[in-house]
């Protein structure tokens, strides 16, 4: 990771103090191999949340099938470990409404509560008492996954992570350029933060088996197909992990 700082003293700035060498690393990916710099990779993981992974959750109470959701658990965790060993920064993006959604356009309530009776967004669903707001039991990580005391989190209020907030600052002043997306749901809020981010100018790379979805396969399928046709790269886990582990030479 290189932050974004200076070199002070009384009678001097240095804007641009010597970096650190780069860390290369091969990565077997599709549609072509990768070499990156990880001292400019972050990874990203999208909404691990009780509200969508856990089977009483918001989700799970509804009567959706969260295996999928739950399949990138395993994944996840051994990502986000390889990271932190890898002094990689991992951010933790998830919804984390204001209770009075009042930042919340009016399409987005609709999304999570389409004909208006309830058990949307705040709403208590299940063992949910406000679903996906922040604070609550429903917008934590899963229990399985440790969000360690060094990693960033970050809330989101759309599909895109960037939209309204911090999230574009929190990478640049780290000197990122290159993020490592897991999470879920792969077909939706995942895709939308990776496209946005491509657009931004990051380098993306979608985690795959880390990056899941409670949609059908055909959803899955497609959203792999338009990262490597339209927005960068993708790569299994066992290799990002596999990359994560390699030593410095």
């Amino acid at each position: 990771m290189i932050r974004q700082s200076w070199l002070r003293s009384a009678t001097h700035v240095d804007l641009h103090p010597p970096a650190p060498a780069p860390r290369i690393r091969g990565l077997p990916a599709r549609p072509q191999q990768l070499g990156l710099d990880l001292r400019r990779a972050a990874v990203v993981v999208i909404d691990m949340q009780n509200d969508f992974c856990h089977p009483e959750g918001w989700l799970g109470s509804l009567g959706v099938d969260v295996s999928g959701p739950r399949a990138a658990i395993e994944p996840c965790r051994a990502l986000t470990e390889s990271a932190r060993a890898a002094d990689i920064p991992v951010v933790w993006l998830n919804w984390g409404n204001r209770p009075d959604r009042a930042n919340l356009p009016a399409n987005v309530v609709h999304v999570y509560d389409p004909d208006g009776s309830g058990g949307g967004i705040g709403d208590a669903v299940g063992r949910s008492d406000a679903v996906l707001t922040a604070g609550s039991w429903g917008a934590a990580v899963v229990d399985e996954l440790t969000v360690a005391e060094d990693d960033i989190q970050v809330a989101k209020y759309r599909m895109s992570g960037f939209f309204d907030t911090e999230l574009d600052s929190v990478l640049r002043l780290r000197g990122v350029d290159t993020l490592l997306f897991a999470g879920v749901n792969a077909d939706q809020c995942v895709l939308s933060t990776l496209s946005d981010a491509a657009c931004l100018g990051y380098n993306t790379v979608l985690v795959e088996g880390a990056a899941t979805t409670s949609s059908p396969a055909f959803c899955l399928e497609a959203t792999v197909y338009n990262v490597r046709q339209c927005f960068g790269f993708t790569a299994a886990w066992r290799d990002v992990v596999a990359m994560l582990e390699e030593s410095d030479v």
